[in-house]
């Protein structure tokens, strides 16, 4: 059986991002508080972007357009084990290069999460979690710029702001 997500602790932060106390994922999302996630995006050898869409199961944002991986970062936990525990847990990559690239406020865009932005770049065929993800593939830069231009709905909020990071733009 697969634990209960919202049972998760983290960390609650003030607007300066330093810690303030502990809840539950549920009881921070209930109310609004504002925690910590990371985001990777993960690019092949030919500079293509893997991109994932949320499982339909998922109580935020499901059936959305989403980096390749993401998720929170646990009491206690640092950013960058954040970030190589997800990418193992939902792509089912390990002892990957990260590179930081940015860190985005929080803000409504981000579910009120600072978000810290990691690229790396693989050579194996990420393997996706069914529970997480329910479709995935690889997007040359130029393609999913289209696609986001065309249909910005398909994505989360965040995808967009992640790919703002990306490309070296500001940030909300």
């Amino acid at each position: 059986m697969r634990p209960d997500p919202g049972a998760e602790v983290l960390d609650v932060v003030d607007a300066a991002n330093r810690v303030i106390g502990q809840a539950t994922r549920a009881e921070i999302h209930a109310r609004g508080l504002r925690h910590r996630a990371v985001h990777m995006l993960v690019l092949n050898t030919a500079g293509h972007i893997y991109v994932q869409r949320r499982a339909l199961s998922k109580d935020s944002q499901p059936g959305l357009w989403d980096t390749s991986a993401a998720g929170h970062v646990d009491h206690g936990e640092d950013w960058e084990a954040a970030a190589r525990r997800e990418l193992a847990e939902e792509l089912g990559l390990a002892d990957v290069a990260l590179e930081a690239l940015g860190e985005l406020p929080a803000s409504a865009d981000t579910g009120h999460e600072f978000v810290r932005v990691y690229r790396c770049e693989v050579s194996a065929e990420p393997r996706p979690d069914p529970h997480e993800i329910m479709d995935a593939g690889w997007w040359s830069p130029e393609a999913l710029a289209a696609w986001m231009a065309r249909r910005p709905g398909d994505f989360t909020a965040a995808f967009h702001a992640v790919m703002r990071c990306h490309a070296g733009g500001d940030a909300p």
